[in-house]
């Protein structure tokens, strides 16, 4: 005997459910495509103590100490995601609440294991070069 038509859209609507449950749980579910090259900021748009993301790039510029700066690839290394946001000395991914040193990239929390990929960071005048290292 065939399924009658309810209960194949039951079925249907129930997998459709499980799928959209899922999406929502994980964050994202592929990695994000990354921007290459290298890009600029201006020295004074980097706190000191904190970070900023370049959100047209592939990364993150902190200053731990005055005059001291440091790059990041904005991947993160647990799922892929961009790295999209700063709380004072932390930068955070937000897909799974990974948080990484503002100072030098070390994990600090969340799913990720390891921290994020060092970039070269070069100073002009006032403005920060960044690329890969």
């Amino acid at each position: 005997m065939s399924p009658s038509r309810r209960d194949v859209l039951k079925t249907a609507g129930l997998a459709a459910g499980a799928a959209v449950t899922t999406g929502a749980v994980t964050g994202c579910s592929s990695p994000e495509e990354i921007k290459a090259g290298p890009a600029s900021i201006k020295a004074a748009d980097v706190p000191v103590g904190s970070a900023t993301v370049l959100q047209d790039s592939n990364y993150v510029v902190a200053q731990p100490e005055p005059g001291q700066y440091k790059a990041f690839s904005r991947m993160c290394p647990h799922a892929g995601c961009k790295v999209d946001k700063v709380e004072k000395a932390e930068i955070v991914c937000t897909c799974h609440d990974a948080r990484f040193s503002a100072a030098d990239g070390a994990r600090l929390s969340g799913p990720a294991e390891t921290g994020l990929t060092a970039a070269k960071a070069t100073l002009a005048g006032d403005t920060i070069t960044v690329a890969d290292a």
